[in-house]
């Protein structure tokens, strides 16, 4: 198992670094996640035009664990980055690049792993509206 990269990161979140990690000439599959913000949210009475994120002090350990986790015993290399503070619609939140062996390999970690970031990663999102109203969401949402 590979992590080459967990990082939480207050600065723009870098695709091609992400890529370049997970570069290895064993590997015949490389998948790539971008979670971006959206302009709106199916419970946000208006438009949303930002989210601010905040973490846990131990949400890198966190999210390097989680990569472990959903490598498990493929044989995979995973890049994987959260960003925090506050991004404007259209900013990539999370990164995650997974080089497999194979596709399915490479998808099924992809799959796990921004899920159990969605759910488990102490980050947690402030979501403002364009009528100023805000909202906090915690785990998994």
């Amino acid at each position: 198992m590979t992590v080459r990269l967990a990082r939480i990161s207050a600065e723009p979140l870098d695709l091609a670094a992400h890529l370049q990690a997970v570069e290895d000439p064993r590997m015949g599959a490389e998948i790539t996640f971008v979670g971006r913000v959206r302009d709106h949210d199916p419970d946000a009475a208006s438009g949303v035009v930002a989210l601010e994120y905040t973490s846990h002090p131990d949400a890198e350990k966190a999210l390097h664990a989680l990569a472990v986790a959903a490598i498990g015993d493929t044989g995979a290399i995973v890049a994987a980055s959260h960003r925090i503070g506050r991004l404007e619609v259209g900013d990539a939140a999370v990164i995650v690049a997974v080089a497999a062996a194979h596709r399915g390999e490479a998808y099924e970690v992809s799959r796990a792993l921004i899920e159990a970031i969605k759910h488990s990663l102490p980050i947690w999102k402030r979501q403002i509206e364009a009528d100023g109203s805000t909202t906090w969401k915690g785990l998994g949402g």
